[in-house]
């Protein structure tokens, strides 16, 4: 799809990837609809793009919703649709690193419902107006961490590695209509949406971080390109494949990881006949809407 003829939807507009992506997508003549938390925020951010604008016709506007209420996933599906969208790109997510016994299980739900459930019922709730186009497209920011499975990140990798399974199922279901799907996965990427913990952890076992320009101008090449998927980062792709055919192969790769996660808060020793709860809360903030691994 030219960028001059797309109408794009950006949920998660707010942070690292998607402040990158907009920028791209508006420099190269689209129209974009910001979505994010804080309006006054995402005003500003539209303020800033409409002065990059290249093309005469594209327009830049936004939208504020908090997508973990499911009516706010319905009413703005009926936004994009009077706005004219023909480009939904996914890009909301809330992060969540540490050890699995470390998480909330508040949190875990709020991980899973953002990450998977909401790119699910909005993908849902906007395809019979997709369908009419003359040409759509679905384009879901995921992570490499949707193909290849790390140490600290188990539910974030279980959202991550569900959503892709979705986008691949989607892509056969509307195979031979006018609606493409996308999975564009980026690897650690250098936002607000990593934790000082996560920044550790990368500098312990020597992970690579790109900056959100990167996943901003892959996006668009996604988007252009029309290709199904798109991953990023070297070795992370060829992680990527190997992990596919041979998982196990990799398992013996990751002992530092395991040994560069947070230690635990306390011991998970019962007491007074009652078990013990371990606490890690990572709540997201506004800004923590990127995709990245």
């Amino acid at each position: 799809m030219k960028p001059v003829n797309a109408r794009v939807l950006l949920t998660g507009a707010s942070g690292g990837i998607g402040q990158a992506a907009s920028a791209r997508l508006v420099e190269a003549g689209a129209s974009v609809m910001l979505v994010g938390r804080s309006a006054a925020g995402l005003s500003d951010q539209a303020k800033a793009l409409k002065r990059r604008r290249i093309a005469a016709n594209s327009q830049v506007d936004w939208h504020a919703a908090d997508l973990t209420h499911p009516a706010s996933v319905a009413e703005l599906a009926e936004v994009a649709a009077e706005w004219d969208c023909n480009v939904v790109v996914h890009g909301a997510g809330v992060p969540g690193f540490g050890r699995l016994e470390a998480h909330d299980a508040s949190d875990v739900v709020q991980l899973l419902h953002i990450n998977l459930l909401v790119p699910i019922l909005l993908s849902q709730a906007m395809l019979p107006r997709l369908r009419l186009l003359p040409e759509a497209r679905i384009l879901f920011v995921g992570s490499v961490l949707g193909r290849v499975g790390l140490p600290g990140y188990s539910v974030y990798s279980a959202s991550k590695f569900a959503l892709r399974g979705f986008a691949e199922a989607l892509r056969r279901e509307l195979g031979g209509t006018s609606v493409g799907v996308q999975y564009l996965g980026p690897r650690s990427t250098r936002t607000a949406f990593n934790s000082p913990e996560v920044t550790r952890y990368n500098d312990a076992t020597g992970t690579a971080t790109d900056d959100p320009q990167v996943a901003g101008t892959a996006l668009l090449e996604l988007l252009e390109s029309g290709a199904a998927e798109r991953f990023l980062g070297y070795p992370e792709r060829l992680a990527g494949r190997i992990n596919g055919l041979a998982p196990t192969w990799l398992d013996g790769v990751f002992a530092k990881h395991r040994a560069s996660l947070p230690a635990l808060a306390s011991p998970l020793i019962p007491s007074s006949g009652s078990s013990a709860s371990v606490s890690e809360n990572q709540t997201a903030s506004d800004s923590a809407t990127d995709a990245a691994s």
